[in-house]
């Protein structure tokens, strides 16, 4: 499964921040047994639980691109990764591992956002560009990847389960009324409501942009288009 957590901004230390990240990763270990790896490029924390199914001998992401400037984690199967890494190394892109999802930093790199179009699969990740101080969060057309994520403002944490979020000291323990209302009627959460108040939950085909804590979410992708 794999599980990734992730703070931007925030109002404690740096070090106050990568402690929380460990915490909520340490929630995830139910989805990713076989390893961790933490990364701390300028604004952002990441954490990461692994489930190591390809290039199991490889380090843990996060990944990095060669200048270390984009960053990214994914709990993800890129079914087409063997037809994107030749044309990445014919663009002088160099991957370290043979890890499927190792391809989103260098896509990033080549098309920004619209990397989504690029990938055929199931995935929830996320992307940290170091140089623009932006978060790019997306989730797979059928949403079977899940991922969620929290604001104040000032703060944004995300993680793909939503008892990361318990751990975290400044991010309220009070369930949504509207949410559970949805849930007795419909027998599930629907997308963006989740059963805590404030966390909400991206939906299927869609990304998240953050950018000093400010929120876009756009959907990228719509089952309806193929019925017009």
């Amino acid at each position: 499964m794999c599980g990734l957590v992730g703070i931007l901004g925030g109002k404690g230390s740096p070090t106050e921040r990568r402690e929380i990240v460990r915490r909520m990763a340490g929630t995830l270990v139910h989805r990713g047994p076989d390893g961790e790896g933490y990364a701390s490029p300028d604004g952002c924390d990441f954490g990461f639980r692994r489930l190591a199914i390809i290039d199991v001998a490889a380090d843990s992401p996060p990944y990095a691109n060669e200048d270390r400037s984009i960053w990214s984690m994914a709990n993800a199967e890129i079914y087409n990764s063997a037809e994107i890494v030749p044309m990445l190394e014919a663009k002088g892109h160099r991957l370290r591992t043979h890890v499927d999802t190792e391809v989103i930093p260098h896509l990033y790199e080549e098309h920004g956002a619209d990397l989504v179009e690029h990938l055929n699969g199931m995935f929830a990740f996320a992307v940290w560009d170091e140089p623009r101080q932006r978060l790019l969060l997306a989730r797979d057309r059928a949403g079977e990847k899940p991922l969620f994520y929290w604001t104040d403002g000032e703060e944004f944490v995300f993680a793909s389960d939503l008892r990361a979020f318990l751990v975290h000291p400044r991010i309220p323990k009070a369930l949504d009324p509207v949410a559970l209302r949805r849930y007795l009627t419909h027998d599930y959460f629907p997308a963006p409501l989740s059963p805590l108040q404030g966390v909400r939950k991206l939906p299927a085909g869609h990304l998240l942009i953050a950018e000093d804590c400010r929120v876009t979410v756009k959907q990228y992708w719509d089952l309806a288009d193929y019925f017009v």
